[in-house]
C-alpha cells in the first residue's frame, strides 16, 4: 500500500495487525505488543516494526521463531522479548523505551498483560519521572540533528522541530504539562507525516533526511509547487512544533516543583511571574492598545522572559491593527524590541507564531519562513532579518543613529525572492515601511539608502583594488555623508555575522575598515593616502611565508606571478578561500587564505614548489601547464573598464586557471581580489597592458569551458 496520508497510514496499520496477529500462537500470559509507529497506527510506506513480545515469568515463548517469520517476509524489525518487570526496568534506563511504550498497542495474546504494562508506564510519565532523562536525551539529539526549520537538508525524524519532538511532546502532555494537540502541532505531525510518506515512496526505501535532489518529486506527491514550497511548510511546520516544546519544557520545569514568584513589573501594563512576561490585569480589562503587543514584546526582550502562551493567545485574539503613520508608542516599542539583542530571536520567532509580527509589518508574509539556498546562509530569510537586527545590536554605540541602523538590518532583505537585484526592489518596501512608522523623509532617504546599498562594502572591498581612487571616489559619491558610511559599516557586520561563519573573516573585516577608512577621508574633503608599498621583508626575494591557512608571496613583479603561486596551490590540492593580489613600486604581493581539500598539506613542500616556479623551474612550470581542466559551468565575465570580474561555479585549480588564461591572452594583473562564496567564486583583475577585450573573453571562457 502507497499511499499518503492519514487513511494510508490507518490502512497499512490494519493490513499489518492483521498479517502480524496471524503469524503467532501464543500462549497463555504473552502477548504481541506494538510500539511506535505501528502502536500509533502511524505506518510509512517502508517504516520499520516496532514489537515487544510481552509475557509472564516462565511463559513458553519463542520469540526468535516470530522475528525470523517478519525478517523473511523482507520487513525492517526492531523486537524485544520481556517480563512486565524487565520491560519497566528497560524504560527507567532508557527513555526512548519509556516514550515508546506509551504507544503499546496489543496484537495478539494476553490484552490485559499488556494493559497493565501501559498503565504503569503511563502512570511513571504522569508522575513526571523521565522528565530529567527526556531532557538530557533531546538536547544531545538536537545538537547531532540541527534544527530542521533551517537545514536545506533536514532529518524530517530527528531534527528539532522533527516527528521525534512531537512524541515528547506527547510524553510531557501525558503529565498534563503540555498540550500536544493544539492544533499547530496536530497540524505540524500531519505534513511532517505526509512528507517521510511521500519521501519513502519516491526512495522506495526507509529514510528520513530529505535531500535537496528528492524535493521536487516528493513536493509533486503532496500536490505542493515545487521544493520551495514544500521547504517552506516544512518549515513552518518544525517552528510550530519546536515552539511548543519550548512552551511544554517551561510548564515542564514549573511541574517539578520550582517555586511560584510574585508578580513583577517589567513596564506599562507587562508583569513577569513564574519566569514569564505576561499582561497586567489592567491591560487586560482595558481597551487595547495599538502598540500594545509590540510593549510586551519589548519588554519581555529586555527582560530575558519568554512571554507566556496565554498572552501570545489574548494579543493575537484582541488586538487591534495599528494606524499609519504609527502613534510614537508603538514606534518606540520596536526599536527597543530590536535593540535588545540576542534576546530578540527568540520573543519574536514566539510573536510570528502567533502571527503578531504580520500585524506589525504585512510585508513579513511573504518573506516568513522562505528558504536561501546558498550554503552560506544558515537561516531563511526571515529568520535572517532577525539575527541581523540581534547582531547589530552590538554596534549601536558605534554610530549615530543607532534607531536607523536597526531598522535597517531588520528590512535590508525583504526583497528577496522577488524578481531583480534584492537590494533595488526591497529598498522601495523598506521605505514603505519607514514612512508606515512614521519616519521624517530623511530618515526614510537614510532607510532606502541602506537597503540599496548594504552589499557595497564588503562586495567593493573584496574585488577591488582599495588603492585605486576612483575605486574610492565611487564609493564616497554612493555613500554621500560619514553617519551613512558608519550605518553601512555596522550593518555589513552585523550582516556577516547573521548570514554565517564563512561570510567574514579576519581578512575581510581588514579590507572593509580600510575602506572604510579612506572613503572617510574622502567625506571630510582629506587627501586620498597613497597605497602602501607590500611590506619589504628581509633577505633575497621572492619570500615565501606559509602557515596552516594562509600562504603569502613577495617577489619582484613579473607576468604571470599569480598563475604561478595558484597554480603551486593546486598541485598541492589546496582550496583558495580568499585572496588579495597587489602590486606597489614593482614589488608584487600575493596573499591567500587556504584550506586543504583533502586532510592536511605538507607546507614545506608547498614552500619549496613556490620558489621553484618562482624561479622558473622548467620541469615544475610543465607539470602546471599539464593540470586537467574541470567542466563546469560557463562563467559569468563582467568588465569594469580596466577590471575584469569573473563569477562562476569553485572547482579546484580555477584561480590557476584564470590567471594562466589572462598571462596567455599578454595581459598584467595589478591587482586581483579572489573570494569564494560557499560554491560560486567572484574574482576580480585589474588589467594592465596592450590587450584585447575579445582576446580576454576567449581565453578565460576557455580555460573554464572544460
Amino acid at each position: 500500500m502507497t499511499g499518503i496520508g492519514a487513511a494510508a497510514r490507518e490502512e497499512r496499520a490494519a493490513a499489518l495487525d492483521r498479517w502480524l496477529a496471524g503469524l503467532v500462537d501464543l500462549p497463555p500470559g504473552a502477548a504481541l505488543v506494538a510500539v511506535g509507529g505501528l502502536g500509533r497506527r502511524e505506518c510509512a510506506p517502508h517504516g520499520d516494526l516496532d514489537l515487544l513480545l510481552l509475557h509472564e515469568p516462565g511463559a513458553d515463548v519463542d520469540p526468535a521463531a516470530l522475528w525470523y517469520r517478519i525478517w523473511d517476509a523482507g520487513h525492517a524489525l526492531d523486537h524485544s522479548a520481556r517480563t512486565l518487570d524487565e520491560a519497566l526496568s528497560v524504560a527507567s534506563d532508557d527513555v526512548k523505551v519509556a516514550l515508546g511504550l506509551l504507544d503499546a498497542r496489543v496484537l495478539a495474546g494476553d490484552a490485559d498483560l499488556a494493559a497493565r504494562l501501559r498503565t504503569a508506564v503511563v502512570g511513571r510519565w504522569r508522575a513526571g519521572l523521565f522528565f530529567p532523562a527526556l531532557r538530557e536525551a533531546t538536547e544531545e539529539r538536537w545538537s547531532r540533528h540541527g534544527e530542521l526549520a533551517f537545514l536545506l537538508e533536514g532529518d524530517l525524524k530527528e531534527a528539532r522541530g522533527g516527528l521525534r519532538d512531537v512524541g515528547v511532546l506527547r510524553g510531557l502532555g501525558y503529565a498534563g504539562v503540555a498540550d500536544a494537540t493544539r492544533p499547530a502541532v496536530r497540524a505540524a505531525h500531519r505534513l511532517l507525516l505526509d512528507a517521510r510518506d511521500a519521501l519513502h515512496l519516491v526512495r522506495g526505501r526507509r529514510g528520513d533526511r530529505l535531500l535537496a535532489q528528492d524535493r521536487a518529486e516528493v513536493a509533486k506527491l503532496l500536490d505542493l509547487a515545487d521544493g520551495d514550497a514544500l521547504l517552506r511548510r516544512l518549515v513552518e511546520a518544525a517552528r510550530s512544533v519546536a515552539y511548543a516544546g519550548d512552551d511544554a519544557w517551561r510548564a515542564a520545569a514549573r511541574f517539578r516543583g520550582r517555586p511560584r514568584t510574585p508578580r513583577r513589573p517589567l513596564a506599562r501594563d507587562v508583569v513577569e511571574q513564574d519566569g514569564e512576561a505576561v499582561l497586567a490585569r489592567a491591560a487586560v480589562s482595558a481597551r487595547p492598545d495599538p502598540a500594545l503587543s509590540l510593549r510586551v514584546a519589548a519588554a519581555a526582550a529586555h527582560a530575558g522572559r519568554p512571554i507566556a502562551r496565554a498572552t501570545l493567545e489574548w494579543l493575537a485574539r484582541y488586538g487591534t491593527p495599528l494606524p499609519a503613520p504609527w502613534p510614537a508608542s508603538a514606534r518606540n516599542a520596536l526599536l527597543a524590541l530590536l535593540g535588545a539583542g540576542p534576546a530578540l530571536v527568540p520573543v519574536w520567532e514566539a510573536c510570528d507564531r502567533f502571527n503578531l509580527v504580520t500585524q506589525w509589518l504585512p510585508e513579513w508574509a511573504r518573506i516568513r519562513s522562505a528558504p536561501q539556498h546558498n550554503p552560506v546562509h544558515r537561516f531563511t530569510i526571515d529568520r535572517h532579518l532577525v539575527e541581523c537586527a540581534a547582531a547589530a545590536s552590538a554596534y549601536t554605540r558605534e554610530v549615530s543613529r543607532p534607531d536607523l541602523l536597526l531598522l535597517g538590518a531588520l528590512l535590508h532583505d525583504i526583497g528577496k525572492g522577488l524578481p531583480g537585484d534584492h537590494s533595488a526592489v526591497g529598498a522601495p518596501l523598506a521605505t514603505g515601511v519607514a514612512r508606515r512608522m512614521g519616519l521624517s523623509p530623511p530618515d526614510v532617504a537614510t532607510i532606502d539608502k541602506l537597503v540599496r546599498l548594504h552589499l557595497l562594502l564588503p562586495d567593493t572591498a573584496t574585488r577591488r583594488d582599495l588603492g585605486d581612487p576612483a575605486t574610492i571616489a565611487s564609493v564616497a559619491s554612493a555613500v554621500g555623508d560619514r553617519t551613512t558610511l558608519e550605518l553601512l559599516h555596522a550593518l555589513a557586520r552585523a550582516d556577516a555575522a547573521a548570514t554565517g561563519p564563512a561570510a567574514w573573516s579576519g581578512w575581510k573585516d581588514r579590507l572593509v575598515a580600510d575602506l572604510v577608512r579612506r572613503v572617510g577621508a574622502v567625506l571630510e574633503g582629506e587627501p586620498l593616502p597613497p597605497p602602501e608599498p607590500p611590506e619589504r621583508p628581509e633577505g633575497p626575494l621572492p619570500a615565501v611565508h606559509v602557515t596552516d591557512d594562509r600562504v603569502t608571496v613577495t617577489a619582484a613583479d613579473r607576468r604571470g606571478l599569480l598563475a604561478a603561486v595558484a597554480g603551486c596551490l593546486a598541485l598541492h590540492r589546496l582550496e583558495v578561500v580568499t585572496a588579495d593580489a597587489s602590486t606597489v613600486d614593482g614589488l608584487a604581493s600575493v596573499s591567500c587564505a587556504v584550506q586543504p581539500r583533502f586532510g592536511s598539506f605538507d607546507a614545506s613542500a608547498l614552500a619549496a614548489d613556490l620558489r621553484r616556479a618562482l624561479a622558473g623551474d622548467a620541469g615544475l612550470l610543465r607539470r602546471l601547464s599539464r593540470m586537467g581542466r574541470s567542466a563546469a559551468q560557463a562563467p559569468r565575465l563582467v568588465w569594469f573598464p580596466t577590471v575584469l570580474e569573473v563569477r562562476a561555479a569553485d572547482s579546484p585549480g580555477l584561480l590557476y586557471r584564470i590567471a594562466q588564461a589572462l598571462e596567455d591572452a599578454g595581459v598584467d594583473v595589478r591587482a586581483a581580489r579572489i573570494s569564494t562564496l560557499g560554491a560560486e567564486v567572484v574574482d576580480a583583475f585589474y588589467l594592465e597592458g596592450s590587450w584585447d577585450r575579445a582576446a580576454v573573453e576567449k581565453a578565460v571562457a576557455g580555460a573554464l569551458s572544460g
